[in-house]
């Protein structure tokens, strides 16, 4: 009796140090993860302050090159050694995504691209490993 109580003892324990273990990795996870986005608020928040057009205007000159079209995603990064506001735009009936990068400084068109959906995924792909 004594030997099946001391099992069922160190059972309990190994048990108790798993789930201590398994709490640990994942406050350890959510730490980084908030860590990041912090990060990454704080880098967007830096670019922001170097640009002199405001996302609005951005996304109106973007949309004025592409008539009836809707944004789907838009953010301020450095490109080509230039600060811009990316945004992708959609239009009803295609797929395809007109991908327009407007100069953050001055509010020119730096470039107009039409992706389709297989150059999507593989943007997303190589942006994902970076």
């Amino acid at each position: 009796m004594q030997g099946r109580q001391n099992a069922v003892t160190q059972k309990n324990k190994t048990m108790k140090t798993k789930n201590i273990i398994c709490s640990l990795l994942t406050v350890g996870l959510l730490v980084a993860v908030v860590a990041g986005c912090a990060t990454e608020q704080q880098k967007q928040a830096k670019l922001a302050a170097q640009a002199k057009i405001s996302r609005a205007v951005a996304e109106q000159t973007a949309l004025a090159r592409v008539p009836g079209g809707t944004i789907k995603e838009g953010e301020l990064e450095k490109e080509g050694g230039k600060l811009v506001w990316s945004f992708d735009i959609t239009t009803t009936g295609s797929k395809d995504i007109t991908e327009i990068l407007v100069d953050a400084k001055t509010g020119a068109i730096v470039s107009e691209e039409k992706e389709s959906p297989e150059q999507q995924a593989k943007e997303k792909k190589q942006d994902g490993n970076k």
